[in-house]
This record gives structure tokens, sequence and C-alpha cells, in this order.
């Protein structure tokens, strides 16, 4: 009998259900993708935000030390140095994945043919490398300095085999030594006096105009500095600090086992921070606060518009349902009444009018469901270029979201259902 009274129901007035299902799927819909995005968002927002930069830098212990305390930056003024054989330990650190790119530098004074001085750095710019995990990675500053802009030529092709000594010479050197691409350079460090020719110009708007790119091997030939490496810099997919990673960067001696554990095994810039410098001998990484925090900062407020958009969409659900719900009521008071007039106790009436809404909430649910993902994947690959991955959390979240905005949706509807009297409803007063 309760089921065949709900089935008439939807018969007499589908077209009121229709437009509560409608309402609903609206509402679902939006709240499915905003969840689904944001739930999936912090990789992405890390990913596009690489292209800025690295986010950690690795320097030897000592120059580190000098550099705190007498405001030097990233000038090796220690005259320590790092092992370029252990590059590839990077990359087995237990958060090896979210390592998306890194490269060396080898910074060394050298003179051109004409008696000016210049500083010549030597990094990777597309270099391969086979690990020892079977990955394999392409790494450099092609990539993480992706915002340099090429004014002429192009960058080193380290894997072509044919560009071992080229360089990349920036904008005011270029323009101080009337340099252009195929132009041949005689530079003459500590070690070797070579001959390299110019493979491109860039324009980075920084420092790094003043200063001349090589392959590291050959920055090491001209400032007699075999195997050696002053600074690493890497690009990581980190997760937003808070109180735990703050603490342990101070000193993660002072944590306990288990919050040891949780910051360990998570992607903090600090974790990652700590695991390289335990496989490069005698390094201290930091991160870069700029680019770490901005990371942070970002994702936060684009994770708290999609919770406001969600909430705000689940506002407008409920309000559209409780105007429907109430309308559906005053159609049927004189039905209500009968059912009163008869027996018909509220808790049984309202159980009966729920359950409608309830079905209804449900198929709505569903079809929002459903268009929310598809709306998830146009905004993943209009803003991103990527699909978003729908989490299995999404589900219940939304069945939550669905099941509570109904009944907030139905309390009107309900206390005029409680208050309504057969005698004065089916005399038409």
């Amino acid at each position: 009998m309760f089921i065949r009274m709900i089935a008439k129901a939807f018969i007499r007035q589908w077209k009121k259900m229709a437009l509560i299902a409608f309402t609903i799927a609206l509402g679902a819909s939006l709240a499915t993708a905003m969840l689904s995005v944001m739930l999936d968002v912090g990789d992405k927002i890390n990913q596009e935000l690489k292209a800025y930069g690295a986010n950690i830098t690795v320097l030897p212990k000592n120059t580190s030390v000098i550099s705190e305390l007498y405001d030097v930056k990233n000038e090796n003024v220690s005259n320590s140095y790092l092992d370029e054989e252990e590059l590839g330990k990077i990359k087995t650190i237990f958060w090896t994945f979210n390592i998306v790119d890194y490269t060396p530098f080898i910074s060394t004074g050298a003179t051109l043919e004409n008696g000016d001085e210049v500083t010549v750095s030597g990094t990777w710019f597309n270099h391969h490398m086979d690990l020892a995990t079977g990955e394999k990675l392409d790494a450099g500053i092609a990539s993480l300095r992706s915002w340099w802009e090429i004014s002429e030529g192009d960058w080193i092709d380290e894997q072509s085999g044919d560009d071992i000594n080229m360089a990349m010479v920036g904008k005011e050197v270029a323009e101080k030594e009337n340099l252009n691409v195929g132009d041949t350079l005689h530079i003459k460090g500590e070690g070797k006096a070579l001959d390299v020719t110019v493979k491109g110009i860039f324009d980075a708007g920084g420092e790094e105009d003043e200063v001349i790119y090589v392959p590291v091997d050959v920055a090491q030939e001209i400032g007699n500095l075999e195997g050696k490496i002053d600074s690493i810099e890497v690009s990581a997919l980190t997760t937003p600090d808070n109180e735990l990673s703050r603490k342990a960067a101070k000193d993660p001696g002072s944590l306990s086992v288990s919050q040891y554990e949780t910051w360990y095994c998570t992607a903090y810039v600090t974790a990652i921070c700590y695991q390289i410098e335990q496989v490069i001998t005698d390094s201290v990484a930091s991160p870069v606060r700029q680019v770490a925090d901005s990371e942070g900062q970002i994702l936060e407020k684009t994770q708290l518009l999609m919770i406001l958009i969600t909430i705000l969409s689940m506002v407008g659900a409920a309000l559209g349902i409780c105007n429907l719900v109430t309308a559906s009521v005053m159609e049927r008071s004189q039905e209500i009444g009968l059912m009163k007039a008869v027996g018909a106790h509220n808790p049984a009436i309202t159980a009966l009018v729920l359950s409608e809404i309830l079905c209804t909430a449900l198929i709505g649910g569903i079809i929002g469901f459903f268009a929310g993902i598809g709306f998830a994947q146009i905004i993943g690959h209009s803003v991103f270029n990527s699909a978003i991955s729908v989490s299995p959390m999404v589900v219940p979240l939304v069945v939550v979201l669905v099941v509570v905005v109904t009944l907030i949706g139905c309390i009107p509807a309900i206390r005029m259902l409680l208050k309504l009297r057969p005698t004065e409803v089916l005399h038409g007063r």
C-alpha cells in the first residue's frame, strides 16, 4: 500500500517531481565537479607551477652555513663541492616519483680571448639518465627554466651528441661581446682553455643574462673541477606545510615516532629536503620559500574556492527543494487532511512525503553525479590540459550532501504538514 501511494504520487505530480529531480541534479553535478577537481587539483596546480622554477636548492654544507651568515646567496665562497656521481641518488628517496625535474650547476670564473672576465656555469640541458631503479629520466634547465626566452638559436641538445662544445649565452653577455649564434668563444679558466660555439642566446630577465651556460663536463674542464658540483636545483611535487612540517623543519628529532612517520611519509617540502640530505653527502637541502609558500597558498585558496562553490550550490538546491516541496504539500493538503481524518498519524504521513522526495532525490543525484563527472573533465581539459581523476571519496560525499540538502529543504513543508487540521482542510479553509 505504501509503495502504491508513492507510485501514484509520482504519476499525479510528475511535473513537480521532475523539477525537484532537476534541482537536485544541478546541485549534485556542481558538487561532484567541484569535489572531483578539489581532490585532484593539488598535483595539477603543482605541475603548472613547476614551469616557474625549482622549489628546492641543494648546496654543500659549508657553503650553506657561509651563505646564511654572510647573505651571499648561492655563491660557493667556501670552495666545497658536491659529488657529481651522487646526482642519481636523488631519484632513490622515498618520494622519488614526486621529483619531477632537477639539474646540477658548477660555476667558475673564466676569461675570454679579449680579456673580459665572465662567469661560466655548467649544467644539464636535456640530460638523459638510466637509473638503478629501472626508471628513465630526462632533466635539465630546458624544462626547469622554461620561461627563458630564446631570442636566437635553440637549446643545447645533449642527447644528440653533436652539441658537446656548445654554449647558451645570456643576453647581457651577447650584447657586450657582440655575439651571434654560430660564433666561437675562446674561454680560459683555471683548467683547460676551450673553444665553444654559441648555440643560443637567451633572455632570462635576471642575473642569469650575465652568464654563459655550457654542459657540466665542459665547465668542469674549464675550471679544473672534474666530478664536482656546487649546487643542485630540484623541482618536486609537494604538500602544503602545516604545523607538523614546520616543527620538523626546526628539529626532526623533536618529533615522536608516530609524528616522524607521518611527516616522513607525507610529501612536505621539508620531508623531501631531509631525504635528499640523507643521500647526498655533506649537503644541505633548503626549500625556495617564495616558490614553496606560493604553491601552498595557491592550492589552499583554490580548494577553499571549490568548497565555497559547492556549499553555495547546495544552498541553492535546498532553497529550490524547499519551494517545490512546500508547493506540493499545499496542493495535496486535502489528500493529507483526508488521510489524517481516517486515522493516519503524522509520522506515517511524514514518512510518505519524505520517501517520495528521497526517491526523487536519488534519481536526480545519480543523474547529477554523472553530469558532474563530465563537467569535471571539461574543467580539467580546459584549465590543466589533462583529465580529472575522480576519487572514490566523491561518491559518499555527494550521497551525504544530497540526502542532507533534501532533508533540510523538506523541513518547512514537513512543519506545514504537521500543522494541517483535517476539519479545516476538508471544509476548504
